[in-house]
C-alpha cells in the first residue's frame, strides 16, 4: 500500500515541497523544470524515505489514537462524547485522541521527513541533523491528524451510513490539510535547509504576510487524496480484522 502510494503520490509532493521550500511559482512549472532537468527520478526524490518509514508513521497515528479514545471511554463510557458534545458538534473525546495521535505520528515522521525534504529540494543532509524540523513536524501533525479525526466524526453525522472508506479517507484529510497548511509550508522551509537561522514564529509571519501561506496547495490535495482515501481503506479492513480475532 505505501509503496503504491509512493509511486502514484510522489512526483505531487516533490512539487509540493520545492514550490514551499523554493519558492517555485506554479505547479505545472515547477514539474515541467524537474522533469527537464533531472527526468522522471528528479520527481521520485524522496520517496525511498516514505517507503521505509510510512507503514510506522500511519499505524501509530491509528494505533495512538485508538489506544487513547478507548483509554477516555473507559473511564467516561461509550457514549459519554457522542452525548456531550461541545456547542453540540465536536466529540471533544474525538479531538484529543486526534491531537494525541498526531503528537505520535510526528515523533516517528520526523526523521523521514527531514530526509525526504532534503532530498527533494537537492540539499545534503546529515545524521547529526536528522531531528532538525521535528518540532515543526509534531506541531503540524497535532492539528492536521486532529482535523482529520474531527472531520470523519462530522462526516458521519452529516451523511447517513458515512461515506465509505476511500471518500472519508481522501474527502477528510484534504478538509485537514486546508485547515493547516500554512503549518507545513513553514515545516517545509525549515527542514529544506535554505533558511538557515530563521525561526518558525518568523516564517510563519513572512508567508502569511506575503500571501503565499498555500503555497504548493494544489498538488499536495491531488496526491493527498489518493493517499489518504487507500490508506483509510485499508484501516479499516485491519481494524475489522483484529475486531474479529
Amino acid at each position: 500500500q505505501q509503496l503504491c502510494s509512493v509511486c502514484v503520490g510522489q512526483p505531487l509532493d516533490t512539487i509540493k515541497t520545492r514550490m514551499q521550500a523554493m519558492k517555485q511559482n506554479s505547479a505545472f512549472n515547477t514539474g515541467r523544470i524537474i522533469y527537464n532537468q533531472e527526468g522522471i527520478r528528479g520527481l521520485y526524490r524522496g520517496g525511498v524515505p516514505l517507503i521505509i518509514g510510512g507503514a510506522l508513521i500511519r499505524s501509530t497515528q491509528f494505533g495512538v489514537y485508538e489506544k487513547v479514545l478507548n483509554l477516555q471511554k473507559s473511564y467516561t463510557g461509550p457514549s459519554w462524547g457522542k452525548d456531550n458534545r461541545f456547542l453540540g458538534i465536536f466529540d471533544l473525546q474525538v479531538v484529543t485522541s486526534g491531537f494525541v495521535g498526531g503528537i505520535g505520528r510526528g515523533l516517528v515522521e520526523g526523521p523521514f521527513e527531514y530526509i525526504k525534504t532534503r532530498r527533494q529540494v537537492q540539499e545534503k543532509w546529515a545524521f547529526r541533523e536528522l531531528l532538525n524540523g521535528s518540532g515543526a513536524t509534531i506541531f503540524r501533525n497535532s492539528f492536521l491528524f486532529s482535523s482529520f479525526m474531527i472531520y470523519i466524526d462530522l462526516s458521519a453525522q452529516l451523511v447517513p451510513g458515512g461515506l465509505g472508506p476511500f471518500w472519508t479517507g481522501a474527502i477528510c484529510s484534504n478538509l485537514a490539510w486546508l485547515t493547516v497548511w500554512p503549518l507545513d509550508v513553514v515545516k517545509s522551509q525549515l527542514q529544506s535547509g535554505r533558511f538557515e537561522g530563521r525561526h518558525y514564529g518568523e516564517l510563519l509571519r513572512e508567508i502569511v504576510g506575503s500571501g503565499l501561506a498555500f503555497r504548493g496547495l494544489m498538488p499536495g490535495l491531488l496526491r493527498s487524496f489518493v493517499a489518504n482515501g487507500v490508506s483509510m481503506v485499508v484501516y479499516q479492513k485491519v481494524l475489522a480484522l483484529l475486531k474479529d480475532k
